[in-house]
């Protein structure tokens, strides 16, 4: 039987009237229940707005937030205890999320927190900072975090999309060594992070500096250079890096230092991974390269050193370093091995191929340390052999000015205090 026989052989007609007028005033008690029990959450869609906090770094957090009514989204930036790491010794850095601006040549950093107290750092984003005289030549820049409405920032003349990291070619960047130890390679460590999605503000730049690294600038951005010295524009980013990282002392160092010559071995397309390996049989002979010097330091015997690297098998080139580096860097890994007094211009030891071979002839003067700092400890990080050939009184010219008991040869160091 259908269900509708049996309801109606149950019920009289009345019954069935009055059960369905009962069904009719629950459903409407149960409906003003309900309505009542979930008024609160009738309402608009909830928003959510968007906030920064800057606790240990300004890490972004997604809020979500209930309103009875639309509100505009936004941006915030809370206080933080610290967003600057100076504990470094050799590089102060600061980042920075949200909204950021700076402006031009005021070298002012504005940071907006709608938290807490206003606050501000300096920095000198050069990875150098134990050396007075270095960072004298770097600009200063200030980073204000102000907690008042975003009226109160100067306006955005020119937005990013994309974060920038700002940094100093002043200090003695215009020296090889230190382009290398105190900005290329910190830069690298810093932004290669990226992917190539990232701004470079420059400071104290030099037109001269970034043409000669504009093939490794490239490679670790593919946007044009800003110079921050010109002009008086308010940049606004949505995050900002001052500074570059630098955490150790150690020079021409990274945390994988044959990343980095592998790295500009891709830069400049340079095609030796590996020096030669000698067999017996085996034609071709070892290319070795003598660094000259016209002005210091210069070898006063390099045609009879020609001479001898040739009678026990070399092919010897004998070249100056310039800042070409496109040619300079083709020149050193084309050759097996590298010779030159301690200087700039072995710096580009980095160019060579890995089990490759530095020699350095280290000059008079308690140069020791600095010679091994500089280019011996380095040179092994990157794959290559070290050899070392120290100078003595009376290979030096300085042997036709003074005698061997003058402090130029007893105290070197006192000679070195005088400049």
């Amino acid at each position: 039987m259908k269900y509708d026989e049996i309801f109606a052989r149950s019920f009289s007609r009345q019954d069935q009237r009055r059960f369905g007028y009962g069904a009719l005033v629950a459903c409407f008690i149960v409906t003003c229940c309900l309505c009542t029990v979930f008024k609160p959450y009738l309402g608009p869609l909830p928003v959510s707005n968007l906030r920064l906090t800057l606790v240990d770094g300004l890490k972004l957090v997604m809020i979500s937030e209930r309103a009875t009514k639309p509100l505009e989204s936004y941006v915030e930036i809370e206080e933080t205890k610290q967003i600057c790491n100076t504990s470094k010794q050799r590089s102060d850095t600061c980042e920075m999320k949200g909204d950021v601006r700076i402006q031009g040549n005021s070298s002012t950093i504005f940071v907006l927190s709608s938290h807490g107290k206003n606050a501000s750092w300096t920095i000198k984003p050069y990875a150098r900072k134990g050396d007075i005289s270095a960072m004298e030549r770097v600009t200063n820049f200030t980073i204000k975090v102000i907690q008042e409405k975003v009226e109160t920032m100067p306006t955005c003349t020119k937005t990013h999309n994309v974060p920038v990291i700002v940094f100093s070619v002043g200090g003695y960047a215009g020296n090889n060594f230190h382009a290398f130890t105190d900005v290329i390679i910190p830069l690298y460590e810093t932004s290669r992070e990226f992917n190539r999605e990232v701004k470079f503000l420059v400071a104290n730049k030099r037109s001269g500096w970034t043409r000669k690294f504009q093939e490794v600038l490239d490679k670790l951005s593919r946007y044009e250079i800003i110079d921050i010295d010109e002009g008086n524009e308010v940049h606004c980013f949505p995050s900002m890096i001052v500074g570059l990282k630098k955490d150790e002392v150690k020079e021409l160092y990274t945390n994988s230092v044959k990343d980095f010559t592998r790295f500009l071995r891709s830069s400049y397309s340079l095609e030796r991974s590996t020096a030669i390996k000698l067999r017996n049989d085996s034609a071709k002979k070892p290319r070795l390269l003598i660094v000259s010097r016209k002005k210091t330091r210069t070898f006063t015997n390099v045609k009879d050193v020609v001479h001898a690297a040739q009678e026990i098998g070399f092919e010897v080139v004998e070249a100056e370093m310039n800042a070409n580096l496109t040619q300079v860097s083709r020149l050193v890994n084309s050759c097996d091995v590298m010779m030159g007094v301690h200087g700039a211009g072995i710096t580009n030891m980095v160019f060579l191929p890995e089990n490759g071979v530095l020699i350095q002839v280290v000059p008079i003067g308690n140069m020791d340390w600095i010679a091994n700092t500089y280019f011996g400890v380095p040179s092994a990080a990157m794959g290559l052999k070290y050899l070392e050939y120290k100078i003595h009184e009376m290979e030096s010219t300085l042997i036709e000015k003074y005698s061997l008991n003058h402090q130029v040869f007893t105290d070197p160091i006192s000679i070195q205090k005088k400049g």
